[in-house]
Protein backbone atom coordinates (compact mmCIF):
# COMPACT_ATOMS: atom_id res chain seq x y z
CA UNK A 1 0.00 0.00 0.00
CA UNK A 2 1.58 3.29 -0.87
CA UNK A 3 1.85 6.03 2.05
CA UNK A 4 -0.87 8.07 0.58
CA UNK A 5 -3.74 5.17 0.96
CA UNK A 6 -1.92 4.40 4.30
CA UNK A 7 -2.41 8.01 5.38
CA UNK A 8 -6.48 7.30 4.09
CA UNK A 9 -6.61 4.03 5.16
CA UNK A 10 -5.87 5.38 8.65
CA UNK A 11 -7.70 8.65 9.15
CA UNK A 12 -10.79 6.75 7.79
CA UNK A 13 -10.04 3.93 10.53
CA UNK A 14 -10.00 6.65 13.39
CA UNK A 15 -13.33 8.48 11.61
CA UNK A 16 -15.21 5.21 11.31
CA UNK A 17 -15.12 4.67 15.14
CA UNK A 18 -16.64 7.76 15.92
CA UNK A 19 -19.78 6.31 15.17
CA UNK A 20 -20.28 5.28 18.59
CA UNK A 21 -22.43 6.21 21.31
CA UNK A 22 -22.24 9.36 23.06
CA UNK A 23 -21.50 7.99 26.12
CA UNK A 24 -18.64 6.48 24.73
CA UNK A 25 -17.38 9.19 22.86
CA UNK A 26 -17.01 11.11 25.90
CA UNK A 27 -14.92 8.60 27.70
CA UNK A 28 -11.34 10.74 26.99
CA UNK A 29 -8.63 10.36 28.24
CA UNK A 30 -7.29 13.87 28.33
CA UNK A 31 -8.92 17.06 29.42
CA UNK A 32 -6.26 19.33 28.04
CA UNK A 33 -5.42 19.95 24.58
CA UNK A 34 -1.87 21.24 23.70
CA UNK A 35 -2.02 23.25 20.49
CA UNK A 36 0.86 24.25 18.40
CA UNK A 37 0.26 28.58 17.66
CA UNK A 38 2.27 29.83 15.47
CA UNK A 39 2.54 33.87 15.85
CA UNK A 40 -0.08 34.18 12.53
CA UNK A 41 -3.23 35.87 13.06
CA UNK A 42 -5.36 32.96 11.01
CA UNK A 43 -4.33 30.47 13.33
CA UNK A 44 -4.52 32.55 16.40
CA UNK A 45 -8.16 33.59 16.09
CA UNK A 46 -8.53 29.97 15.10
CA UNK A 47 -7.02 28.49 17.87
CA UNK A 48 -9.29 30.64 20.30
CA UNK A 49 -12.41 29.59 18.56
CA UNK A 50 -11.28 25.85 18.91
CA UNK A 51 -10.67 27.36 23.03
CA UNK A 52 -13.90 28.49 23.46
CA UNK A 53 -15.90 26.07 22.04
CA UNK A 54 -14.27 23.17 23.82
CA UNK A 55 -14.57 24.92 27.18
CA UNK A 56 -17.99 24.21 28.08
CA UNK A 57 -17.73 20.81 27.15
CA UNK A 58 -15.25 20.28 29.85
CA UNK A 59 -11.62 21.02 28.34
CA UNK A 60 -9.17 23.29 28.69
CA UNK A 61 -6.66 24.57 25.97
CA UNK A 62 -2.65 24.49 26.50
CA UNK A 63 -1.54 27.10 23.63
CA UNK A 64 1.49 26.67 22.89
CA UNK A 65 3.25 29.24 20.86
CA UNK A 66 5.82 27.82 18.53
CA UNK A 67 6.97 28.32 14.90
CA UNK A 68 5.68 25.28 12.43
CA UNK A 69 8.94 23.81 12.13
CA UNK A 70 9.47 23.39 15.67
CA UNK A 71 6.12 22.40 16.19
CA UNK A 72 5.86 19.08 13.94
CA UNK A 73 8.59 18.50 16.14
CA UNK A 74 7.07 18.35 19.48
CA UNK A 75 3.78 16.87 17.80
CA UNK A 76 6.68 14.05 17.04
CA UNK A 77 7.81 13.59 20.60
CA UNK A 78 4.90 14.18 22.27
CA UNK A 79 4.93 17.52 24.10
CA UNK A 80 1.93 18.51 21.40
CA UNK A 81 -1.26 17.30 20.48
CA UNK A 82 -2.84 19.21 17.66
CA UNK A 83 -2.04 21.39 14.97
CA UNK A 84 -4.63 23.45 13.14
CA UNK A 85 -2.53 25.24 10.28
CA UNK A 86 -0.44 22.43 8.26
CA UNK A 87 0.14 24.28 4.91
CA UNK A 88 0.87 22.02 2.25
CA UNK A 89 2.57 22.25 0.06
CA UNK A 90 4.28 25.34 1.94
CA UNK A 91 5.15 22.71 4.63
CA UNK A 92 6.04 19.63 2.78
CA UNK A 93 9.10 18.87 3.81
CA UNK A 94 8.30 19.27 7.81
CA UNK A 95 4.90 17.66 7.26
CA UNK A 96 6.20 14.33 5.72
CA UNK A 97 8.77 13.58 7.41
CA UNK A 98 6.28 13.83 10.54
CA UNK A 99 3.84 11.19 8.66
CA UNK A 100 6.74 9.09 7.79
CA UNK A 101 7.74 8.83 11.63
CA UNK A 102 3.73 7.33 12.15
CA UNK A 103 3.45 9.65 15.18
CA UNK A 104 0.79 11.90 13.94
CA UNK A 105 -2.17 11.19 12.44
CA UNK A 106 -3.74 14.17 9.23
CA UNK A 107 -7.72 15.17 9.57
CA UNK A 108 -7.86 17.00 6.78
CA UNK A 109 -8.54 20.30 5.95
CA UNK A 110 -10.13 22.70 8.34
CA UNK A 111 -10.38 25.35 5.39
CA UNK A 112 -11.44 25.18 2.07
CA UNK A 113 -10.44 27.36 -0.84
CA UNK A 114 -6.99 28.31 0.38
CA UNK A 115 -4.34 29.24 -2.35
CA UNK A 116 -1.40 31.63 -2.88
CA UNK A 117 -0.36 33.19 -5.80
CA UNK A 118 0.45 36.21 -7.72
CA UNK A 119 -1.93 38.81 -6.23
CA UNK A 120 -3.44 42.36 -7.78
CA UNK A 121 -5.73 44.79 -6.44
CA UNK A 122 -10.03 44.32 -7.59
CA UNK A 123 -9.47 47.31 -9.86
CA UNK A 124 -6.09 46.34 -11.59
CA UNK A 125 -8.73 42.48 -11.57
CA UNK A 126 -11.37 44.36 -13.16
CA UNK A 127 -9.08 45.98 -15.60
CA UNK A 128 -8.52 42.75 -17.43
CA UNK A 129 -6.04 40.91 -15.30
CA UNK A 130 -6.72 37.57 -14.64
CA UNK A 131 -3.50 35.43 -15.29
CA UNK A 132 0.09 35.51 -14.43
CA UNK A 133 0.56 34.45 -18.33
CA UNK A 134 -0.59 38.27 -19.31
CA UNK A 135 2.89 39.46 -17.52
CA UNK A 136 4.90 38.55 -20.71
CA UNK A 137 2.78 41.45 -22.54
CA UNK A 138 5.30 44.45 -22.37
CA UNK A 139 2.96 46.86 -21.82
CA UNK A 140 1.60 45.17 -18.53
CA UNK A 141 5.19 44.65 -17.56
CA UNK A 142 5.30 48.65 -17.53
CA UNK A 143 2.53 48.81 -15.75
CA UNK A 144 3.82 47.60 -12.93
CA UNK A 145 7.06 48.83 -13.26
CA UNK A 146 8.44 45.50 -13.64
CA UNK A 147 8.52 44.68 -10.06
CA UNK A 148 6.77 41.80 -7.71
CA UNK A 149 6.38 42.55 -4.34
CA UNK A 150 6.27 39.68 -1.78
CA UNK A 151 7.24 38.68 1.73
CA UNK A 152 10.79 37.87 4.26
CA UNK A 153 13.33 37.10 2.16
CA UNK A 154 14.08 33.37 2.16
CA UNK A 155 10.77 32.70 2.74
CA UNK A 156 9.50 29.61 0.16
CA UNK A 157 7.49 31.68 -1.59
CA UNK A 158 10.09 33.88 -1.85
CA UNK A 159 12.14 31.83 -2.87
CA UNK A 160 9.44 30.16 -5.47
CA UNK A 161 9.39 33.73 -7.06
CA UNK A 162 13.45 34.20 -7.04
CA UNK A 163 13.68 31.19 -9.01
CA UNK A 164 10.90 32.08 -11.49
CA UNK A 165 12.70 35.33 -12.33
CA UNK A 166 15.48 33.60 -12.89
CA UNK A 167 13.93 30.77 -15.17
CA UNK A 168 12.24 33.80 -17.09
CA UNK A 169 8.45 32.12 -16.09
CA UNK A 170 6.06 34.42 -17.58
CA UNK A 171 8.81 36.66 -19.00
CA UNK A 172 9.80 37.77 -15.41
CA UNK A 173 13.91 37.15 -16.40
CA UNK A 174 13.72 41.61 -16.41
CA UNK A 175 11.73 41.94 -13.45
CA UNK A 176 12.67 42.69 -9.79
CA UNK A 177 11.17 40.64 -6.83
CA UNK A 178 10.88 43.51 -3.45
CA UNK A 179 11.22 41.05 -0.70
CA UNK A 180 10.16 42.81 2.28
CA UNK A 181 8.41 41.71 5.70
CA UNK A 182 4.37 40.76 5.67
CA UNK A 183 3.30 44.21 6.99
CA UNK A 184 6.13 46.27 4.94
CA UNK A 185 4.91 44.50 1.67
CA UNK A 186 1.18 45.00 2.81
CA UNK A 187 1.88 48.57 3.27
CA UNK A 188 3.19 48.83 -0.29
CA UNK A 189 -0.45 47.28 -1.27
CA UNK A 190 -2.44 49.74 0.63
CA UNK A 191 -0.47 52.83 -0.54
CA UNK A 192 -0.87 51.71 -4.42
CA UNK A 193 -5.10 50.66 -3.46
CA UNK A 194 -5.55 54.25 -2.05
CA UNK A 195 -4.07 55.43 -5.73
CA UNK A 196 -5.55 53.03 -7.39
CA UNK A 197 -1.69 52.12 -8.76
CA UNK A 198 -1.22 48.75 -10.11
CA UNK A 199 0.55 46.67 -8.39
CA UNK A 200 1.49 43.15 -8.05
CA UNK A 201 2.41 40.84 -5.02
CA UNK A 202 2.83 37.48 -3.56
CA UNK A 203 -1.10 37.06 -1.96
CA UNK A 204 -2.68 34.44 -0.11
CA UNK A 205 -6.00 33.23 1.37
CA UNK A 206 -7.59 32.84 4.01
CA UNK A 207 -6.19 36.70 4.94
CA UNK A 208 -7.48 40.06 5.82
CA UNK A 209 -6.10 41.44 3.02
CA UNK A 210 -9.00 39.28 0.51
CA UNK A 211 -11.89 41.75 1.98
CA UNK A 212 -9.99 44.65 2.36
CA UNK A 213 -8.25 44.98 -1.03
CA UNK A 214 -11.04 42.90 -2.71
CA UNK A 215 -8.06 41.11 -3.58
CA UNK A 216 -7.66 37.95 -7.03
CA UNK A 217 -5.45 35.81 -6.84
CA UNK A 218 -4.76 35.20 -10.92
CA UNK A 219 -4.27 32.21 -12.78
CA UNK A 220 -1.06 30.45 -12.42
CA UNK A 221 -0.40 27.60 -14.80
CA UNK A 222 3.46 27.31 -14.78
CA UNK A 223 2.72 26.37 -11.32
CA UNK A 224 5.00 29.13 -9.96
CA UNK A 225 3.13 29.14 -6.54
CA UNK A 226 2.39 25.45 -6.33
CA UNK A 227 0.44 22.98 -8.64
CA UNK A 228 -3.77 24.02 -9.38
CA UNK A 229 -3.27 27.38 -9.10
CA UNK A 230 -1.53 27.54 -5.77
CA UNK A 231 -3.89 26.01 -4.53
CA UNK A 232 -2.87 25.06 -0.47
CA UNK A 233 -4.38 22.61 2.17
CA UNK A 234 -4.60 23.92 5.39
CA UNK A 235 -4.77 20.82 7.16
CA UNK A 236 -5.28 20.06 11.08
CA UNK A 237 -2.92 17.48 12.53
CA UNK A 238 -3.07 15.13 15.70
CA UNK A 239 -1.11 12.93 17.45
CA UNK A 240 -1.34 9.22 16.98
CA UNK A 241 -1.62 8.76 20.95
CA UNK A 242 -4.20 11.93 21.11
CA UNK A 243 -6.25 10.51 18.51
CA UNK A 244 -6.55 6.85 19.81
CA UNK A 245 -7.17 8.10 23.33
CA UNK A 246 -9.94 11.11 22.76
CA UNK A 247 -12.75 9.96 20.70
CA UNK A 248 -14.65 12.49 21.55
CA UNK A 249 -12.75 15.16 20.93
CA UNK A 250 -11.21 13.58 17.65
CA UNK A 251 -14.94 14.15 16.16
CA UNK A 252 -14.74 17.45 17.31
CA UNK A 253 -11.19 18.39 15.70
CA UNK A 254 -12.13 16.35 12.26
CA UNK A 255 -15.65 18.50 12.26
CA UNK A 256 -14.02 22.03 12.73
CA UNK A 257 -13.81 23.02 9.07
CA UNK A 258 -13.97 27.20 8.06
CA UNK A 259 -14.52 28.18 4.65
CA UNK A 260 -11.57 30.68 3.07
CA UNK A 261 -13.72 33.67 3.35
CA UNK A 262 -15.07 32.90 7.14
CA UNK A 263 -11.46 33.08 8.27
CA UNK A 264 -10.52 35.86 6.06
CA UNK A 265 -13.03 37.83 8.02
CA UNK A 266 -12.24 37.02 11.17
CA UNK A 267 -8.67 37.69 10.76
CA UNK A 268 -9.42 41.11 9.40
CA UNK A 269 -11.51 41.80 12.54
CA UNK A 270 -7.70 40.95 14.88
CA UNK A 271 -5.14 41.21 12.15
CA UNK A 272 -6.18 44.61 10.75
CA UNK A 273 -8.82 46.32 13.15
CA UNK A 274 -7.00 45.32 15.99
CA UNK A 275 -9.97 43.72 17.92
CA UNK A 276 -9.43 41.96 21.07
CA UNK A 277 -8.58 38.39 20.47
CA UNK A 278 -10.80 36.41 22.82
CA UNK A 279 -13.77 39.18 21.56
CA UNK A 280 -13.52 38.54 18.30
CA UNK A 281 -13.19 35.01 18.62
CA UNK A 282 -16.41 34.91 20.95
CA UNK A 283 -18.51 37.07 18.31
CA UNK A 284 -17.72 35.03 15.36
CA UNK A 285 -19.22 31.83 17.28
CA UNK A 286 -22.39 33.92 18.79
CA UNK A 287 -22.73 34.95 15.15
CA UNK A 288 -22.47 31.88 13.44
CA UNK A 289 -24.85 29.56 15.78
CA UNK A 290 -25.08 26.78 12.48
CA UNK A 291 -21.60 26.58 12.07
CA UNK A 292 -21.47 25.77 15.33
CA UNK A 293 -23.96 22.79 15.13
CA UNK A 294 -22.39 21.41 12.72
CA UNK A 295 -19.07 21.93 14.37
CA UNK A 296 -20.77 20.23 17.37
CA UNK A 297 -22.95 17.01 15.92
CA UNK A 298 -22.36 13.68 17.32
CA UNK A 299 -20.05 15.42 20.48
CA UNK A 300 -20.65 15.33 24.18
CA UNK A 301 -19.40 17.35 26.97
CA UNK A 302 -16.43 15.14 28.64
CA UNK A 303 -19.19 13.48 31.15
CA UNK A 304 -21.55 12.54 28.58
CA UNK A 305 -24.11 14.87 28.12
CA UNK A 306 -25.43 17.40 25.44
CA UNK A 307 -22.32 19.30 23.31
CA UNK A 308 -23.96 21.67 21.53
CA UNK A 309 -26.83 22.44 24.54
CA UNK A 310 -23.72 23.14 26.59
CA UNK A 311 -22.05 25.18 24.11
CA UNK A 312 -25.25 27.55 23.19
CA UNK A 313 -25.61 28.17 26.93
CA UNK A 314 -22.02 28.96 27.49
CA UNK A 315 -22.77 31.79 24.95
Amino acid sequence: MNTTLQRTATTLTLIAGLSLSGSALAADEDDTLRLVVPPWPGVTVKSEILSQLIEPLGYTTEKQQLSSTVGYSTLENGDSDAFLAGWVPAQQESYDAAMESGTIVDLGNNVNGARMGFAVPGYVADAGITSAEQLADPEIAERFNHSVYSIENGSTVTDMLNDAIDADVYGLGDWEGKPSSTPGMLSEVEGAAKEERWIIFYGWTPHWMVPEFDTEILDDPEGVYGDDNGSSDVKTIVTQRYADANPNMLKLLDQFVLSADEQSEFIRAYGLEKGDLETVAHDWLADHPERVATFLEGVTTRDGEDGLAAVKESL
